[in-house]
Order: structure tokens, then sequence, then C-alpha cells
């Protein structure tokens, strides 16, 4: 580690270049990233794809769900939900299962125990096939819509460790019987887990994040403490924690910052490692970023999907990318702070449109 003092620029440099490193095949991104954040709207791709299409080469939208069932991966909740390498699994689970969840499997009981025959007896169940098979019936979910039972059944199975994932059509999980983790971990060994799972995908990542990252992943799995794992592993010298400005961050000890980063232009997605921590974002970048979607469109400032925009080593704004009339991506460009201008304007103006073709190759054409 430099033994220079940690200044704001270099914090800058670090969170940009630790997490966008060199592209790489899919699941070795995948495992180095530790823990790959989905969400389902597509504006002008869903997230997860956006968020590989920097760290995997020659990456296209939904790459990643076109190989799902060939790699080692699993979908699973940390604190929200997305992909990770298989060997997380032990990390993950055991996990508590809420209220609701239980008072389910305790009402459909005799449903639940025919859906795991049913897992036994196929090699996976798509919710439709199984609700045939079973005749379960319907029952509102907890958003307000109408799921059948059995759906309910394989969510909550998903969630007990029971099922796992198997392959997506359409966009609907298809659910095979999740396979026996290779070992069980102490509950110490899973916090200290989880805890550099986290301080790997966020470092440098502001203490109170994760701290909070922290709490809701050990109520969540009992006998694990990622608070006091968190605390021990900064107290024995594993994670560095130092405050810069008003902000205490913690990162790898082990690491360096770098000098430099390149002078690419990238439009990341609002769930992008480099830019998910709003507490992070602001003090990095000096302004507050918002994320529109589901905001009325009379309120919007940015626009349904702002991507941030990412110059060197600073977020100078956002984009909107669209398809034009005749199917063209294009990007509407915002800015938070100083538009470049001189020198620094034709260089910006020639890497967006170098960012832009990256994007157009990415993207399916409309």
């Amino acid at each position: 580690m430099t033994a220079q003092p940690v200044t704001l620029d270099a914090l800058r440099r670090y969170a940009v270049a630790r997490s966008l490193f060199a592209p790489r095949p899919l699941i070795d991104a995948v495992k180095k990233l530790g823990y790959l954040q989905a969400d389902p709207i597509r504006a002008p791709a869903r997230a997860q794809d956006l968020i590989l299409r920097h760290r995997v080469n020659d990456y296209r939208a939904d790459d990643l769900e076109r190989q799902y069932v060939s790699l080692p991966l699993t979908e699973d909740s940390i604190y929200n939900y997305g992909f990770f390498h298989r060997d997380a699994l032990a990390l993950l689970h055991p996990r508590a299962v809420s209220q609701r969840w239980r008072d389910l499997m305790a009402e459909h009981a005799a449903l639940r125990r025919a859906v795991l025959r049913y897992l036994k007896e196929h090699e996976h169940a798509h919710p439709r096939d199984l609700e045939k098979a079973l005749a379960s019936g319907g029952r509102i979910n907890g958003w307000g819509g109408s799921s059948s039972a059995t759906t309910l059944l394989l969510e909550g199975l998903h969630r007990e460790g029971k099922v796992h994932v198997h392959r997506r059509d359409a966009g609907i999980r298809v659910y095979a019987a999740a396979p026996k983790p290779a070992r069980a971990l102490s509950g110490n060994a899973r916090a200290e887990g989880l805890v550099r799972l986290m301080v790997n995908l966020y470092a440098p990542a502001p203490l109170r994040s994760l701290m909070k990252f922290a709490r809701v992943m050990s109520d969540a799995r009992p006998g694990v403490d990622c608070v006091k794992r968190l605390e021990l592993m900064i107290k024995r010298g594993e994670l560095r924690a130092e405050k810069i400005d008003h902000v205490t961050y913690v990162w790898p000890a082990d690491e360096s910052m770098p000098d430099a980063v390149d002078e690419r232009v990238r439009l990341l997605t609002p769930f992008d490692p480099v830019v998910w921590d709003r507490l992070r974002f602001e003090h990095l970048w000096g302004w507050r970023y918002r994320f529109e979607a589901y905001t009325p469109i009379e309120k919007r400032k940015l626009g349904y999907y702002a991507l941030p925009l990412l110059w060197r080593e600073r977020v100078i704004g956002w984009g909107n990318v669209l398809p034009d009339a005749k199917g063209k991506w294009q990007v509407k460009v915002g800015y938070a702070t100083k538009k470049p201008s001189g020198a620094d304007a034709t260089i910006f103006r020639r890497e967006l449109d170098a960012e832009m073709e990256r994007m157009r190759a990415f993207l399916p054409v409309r």
C-alpha cells in the first residue's frame, strides 16, 4: 500500500480502476466481481448485461442468459437479488425464511411435498408445467398480483436453498433441485466470506454502508455476525479504514492505488458497482444522482433510466440511450458538472463516440 496520504482524487482513481478491470471471459468476470446485481428493466438493456459489457470480452446483451445453463452460476439473494458463482452458495445458505414464507409453507405442506417429489422425478420444473401437473390453484402474492401456489412455493423453496434456477424461458425462472453444498461453513467463516465479498465488490466502500450491508446479511442468517467480523478484519489489519473528509472508507489493506486511469468514457448502469453506493457517489463526485424509473414523468430531471457518465476518474453527468427513428441507438448527454472544454472537449467527444460504438455493438438493433 502506498505510504502517501490518501486523497480524494486517489480514492476516485482507485474506485474506478479496481472495479473496471481488464475484460475477461464471462465466468471469470462474475467470479472476480463476486456478485452481479440483477434488474429486469431494459433501458437500453438489463442491469446485469450493462455491468458485464465493460468487463467481459466481446459481450452482447443477453449473453448471460444464453450462457447461464452451461456455466457454474446461480441466482440468489444476499441483500438483494443477483448472480453468483456457485462457490458462493456455502456463504449464502442456510438462510432464515420470513414468517410470510413459513406461513405459506405450513398452509400448503402437502403441496410442498408434492413439489419436491416432482423435482426428484423431473430434471427441472417450469412453473406452468408444475401447475398443470399438480393443479394447485391460485393465491394472491405479496406484490398485489395473482400467482399460483406452485409458483410461490418454488420461490419459497429457492429462498430456503432447496431449489435453484436452472435457466430462464423468456424471463421466467425454470427451477431444478439444488445440489447439496460441497461443504458446510462455520458461522464465523460465513461472516468473513460475506464481508470479503462485499468489500471486494464495492471497495473503497464507506464504512457506514458496509455496516448496513453487514447487519442485513446477519439478520437473514442465524449464527452469522458480519458486523463483528467486519470490525475484527479492520482491527487485525486485513482491511484498511481511513477517514477522508467526513467519510470513513474501507478497502483491502494489501492493495495499492493507481496513479492514473485511462481516457475512456463509459456509460454505466445505475446498478454498476462503481456508482451503486449513493453515499460514496455524492462524496466522490460531488452531485446527487437520481434513479428515476419509478418517478412520475413530470418530476423527472435526468430521465427514465439515465446512465451515469464516467470519464477518466470522474462521473461528470448522465446519458439517456434511445433508438432514433431509424432504429439506431443514440445518446443524449446531460452534465452535472462543467462540460469539457478546450482540448479536453475534443478528447471527450472522441471517447464518447467510441463508447457509443461499443454500445451499438452490444445492443440488438431496433
